[in-house]
């Protein structure tokens, strides 16, 4: 019998629609736009970002390496500045928690496609005390509560009526009464050492100025090329 070869599985290719961008939304970045201090500058770019309408003007991709070496990233929420730092809150057992404990360095983009205007930063990450913690998660409405209490983040789970039996066996238990600030959740905050500031321009040649400390824990601004 003459031997039969396999037809090799091409998959389907989806053409890449044309979307390339003129970047002309906004004038030139220079040094001289810049506040003192990055994150009051970031402050003022989230500003701009939710008067223009984003939908998530807060959403960052969060970039962490475990301990093997492997990077991951996921899409997390700013909820705030305090002590020269930005902040997160996530579940300290999930894959991002256990990643920055053992390895406290991460870094963070902010990206706005209606500003052309995108911010990176990197920077040691230290976990938030518990009051801080125990402040916002009071905050958080009853149902959110509920979901960090019960979930076992990023365990593999049988199926969702598992998590939605899970949750309702929590509610009731705390039926007329706080939900503990559980013991796995809490804030992380990540201090910059390095902040960049990139805004579009035209002929894909993009302003690009960052903050970076000096030795005496003030900040300079140095222009990247594109």
């Amino acid at each position: 019998m003459a031997d039969t070869v396999a037809a090799r599985y091409e998959p389907p290719q989806v053409p890449m629609p044309n979307t390339a961008q003129q970047y002309t939304r906004n004038p030139p970045l220079n040094e001289s736009d810049l506040l003192p201090e990055p994150l009051d500058q970031l402050q003022a770019w989230l500003a701009d970002a939710q008067n223009a309408g984003m939908i998530e003007p807060g959403a960052m991709t969060l970039a962490t390496v475990g301990d093997d070496g492997r990077p991951s990233a996921r899409v997390v929420l700013c909820k705030g500045f305090s002590d020269g730092g930005i902040c997160f809150y996530t579940n300290y057992a999930g894959r991002k928690g256990r990643e920055l404990s053992a390895n406290p360095e991460a870094a963070l983009v902010f990206w706005w496609d209606k500003l052309e205007r995108q911010v990176r930063l990197e920077g040691p990450v230290e976990r938030m005390s518990r009051e801080e913690s125990l402040a916002y998660f009071r905050s958080r409405p009853r149902e959110s509560q509920l979901g960090a209490y019960s979930s076992q983040q990023s365990a593999i789970v049988a199926t969702r009526e598992e998590l939605d039996a899970r949750m309702l066996a929590h509610d009731e238990a705390f039926a007329g009464q706080d939900i503990p600030l559980p013991e796995h959740w809490g804030g992380f905050r990540l201090r910059p050492r390095a902040v960049e500031f990139w805004q579009g321009r035209s002929g894909r040649m993009h302003d690009r100025l960052r903050y970076v400390r000096n030795e005496t824990a003030s900040w300079r601004v140095e222009r990247l090329e594109p």
